[in-house]
């Protein structure tokens, strides 16, 4: 068996080619043919602004607790919602079975087995496997969060025993049962479903 030297194992790099149709490519879009399959892009204006939103749009979740869905992808296991507290104290205590991220937009929270806080303005991950027990301090009117939430929430309680669950599926229908009710069609909900 011959061995090559290192010289001989180098190839040159082929530069990238521009493209022949003459167009800039800087500001030319794609005009070939669409992968298959692929769900189409989603935009919801004005998520950010919270004051003026219609409540119609949040879903009651508990006492003092709404959210409002952004996207609901039943094809890979997550939800993308912001949720809306007007109330203090513990919201609940559950484990998740995969990753969280949240962005604090308005007031602040924290995990009573943890030592951080999560303020307005800040950004969190949650790994998968963590058991905590969400709190809302006293002089928090109001708190705001964006939660994209892989898997599900198994709420337990200060031993570990599953009280409930939550997933894509069941805030799906939770979401799909309120917006009925306020009368909306069923496509409005569908728009989130990925």
């Amino acid at each position: 068996m011959a061995v090559s030297t290192q010289e001989e194992q180098i190839q040159p790099q082929e530069q990238p080619t521009k493209p022949t149709n003459g167009s800039d490519n800087e500001r030319a879009k794609y005009i070939g043919p669409p992968l298959p399959f692929v769900p189409e892009d989603l935009v919801i204006q004005d998520v950010l602004n919270i004051d003026d939103c219609d409540e119609k749009l949040w879903v009651p979740q508990a006492e003092g607790v709404w959210f409002r869905p952004l996207l609901f992808s039943v094809s890979h296991g997550y939800f993308v919602n912001l949720l809306r507290v007007r109330k203090s104290g513990i919201l609940s205590r559950h484990r998740h079975t995969g990753p969280v991220h949240a962005t604090v937009l308005r007031g602040r929270w924290h995990y009573l087995e943890h030592d951080w806080w999560a303020n307005e303005g800040s950004h969190a991950f949650e790994p998968p496997g963590d058991i905590h027990t969400l709190e809302v301090p006293d002089d928090v009117s109001e708190m705001v969060t964006l939660f994209h939430v892989t898997g599900a929430y198994i709420y337990v309680d200060t031993e570990g025993r599953t009280l409930g669950v939550e997933d894509v599926f069941s805030k799906l229908e939770k979401a799909r049962d309120h917006y009925r009710k306020m009368g909306f069609p069923d496509s409005y909900i569908e728009q989130f479903v990925r």
